[in-house]
């Protein structure tokens, strides 16, 4: 039978940590109300946004704007975000592993870089051959988790776009965990550039009508495109700031219960225990008065 001083010990042990995870449960349930609300009031400007550009992009010559020309895909940058801190279940490593499926499978022999956005990604990353030095990619972004803004987003997603433009890469993809609620992140990978229009002829003749272009379609679209790719990143940003707290928070309080059962279990076993103590220290009294009377 285990010592009773260290099961004593493991309860408290177990105690402390239901603790820490029911504190960090409620610090991660106040950010994510907050979170929640930004990418909710966000989500339905930025689908909009992305449809209509869809829409006219899809009657514009692709020659006509940098950011809508299909290259041959030959580099290829992966734009991955996760967050700065762990104990969030397995929402980090999601995102890494989906970093390496596409790394081996879709963009199989052709050059990869990668652009890590969050703490967690960077070190998952950093003993690999993933190199972004040199093709002018900004650094420490992790930073961007400490003060999320659209300003310090679209910093990011211009220098992208200048990338883009001066040919460094061909393709530029977006994975991150989608927010659909505090118990379920999507992961999703979603192409920032080059702009895919919309091929549906009919839908847009359909949604053309209800248009009026001043001064003409052409400027419009060239003025649109960039705030549309700065907002998809901004969005692509608060949708992994929502899952995050949502991973976080569902994973402590996970882990409380497990906390709370483990402490019933050592609490009972340490009953059982004690009452075996007791059982033999009278057995042991009464032993010893029948060997006095002897």
């Amino acid at each position: 039978m285990a010592n009773l001083k260290e099961i004593r010990n493991r309860i408290t042990s177990v105690n402390s940590t239901m603790q820490i995870t029911s504190a960090m449960k409620m610090v991660s349930a106040a950010k994510l109300k907050r979170a929640q609300d930004s990418i909710t009031q966000m989500r339905p400007y930025a689908e909009k946004l992305q449809e209509i550009l869809g829409n006219l992009s899809s009657s514009l010559d692709a020659s006509e704007n940098p950011f809508t020309q299909e290259r041959e895909v030959k580099n290829v940058l992966i734009v991955a975000l996760s967050s700065n801190r762990g104990l969030c279940g397995g929402f980090n490593n999601n995102v890494a592993k989906e970093v390496r499926r596409l790394i081996a499978e879709d963009y199989k022999g052709q050059t990869v870089s990668l652009l890590p956005i969050g703490k967690k990604i960077t070190e998952a990353f950093k003993s690999t051959e993933l190199a972004t030095n040199g093709i002018g990619l900004p650094h420490h972004t992790e930073e961007l988790w400490n003060d999320l803004n659209f300003e310090n987003t679209a910093e990011i997603a211009q220098n992208l776009m200048d990338r883009y433009e001066e040919e460094s890469f061909d393709k530029i993809v977006i994975v991150y965990n989608a927010f659909k609620n505090a118990a379920v992140q999507i992961l999703t990978t979603e192409q920032m550039l080059p702009i895919v229009a919309n091929s549906d002829v009919d839908e847009f003749k359909i949604a053309e009508s209800d248009y009026i272009f001043e001064p003409s379609k052409k400027e419009i679209v060239t003025n649109l495109i960039p705030n549309s790719l700065k907002i998809q990143l901004y969005k692509a940003t608060l949708d992994s700031w929502a899952s995050e707290h949502g991973a976080r928070m569902t994973a402590m309080h996970k882990a409380t219960d497990n906390a709370e059962s483990l402490k019933k279990d050592l609490q009972l076993f340490y009953n059982k225990a004690r009452q075996a103590a007791i059982t033999n220290e009278i057995l042991e009294i009464v032993g010893g008065a029948e060997a006095l009377n002897a």
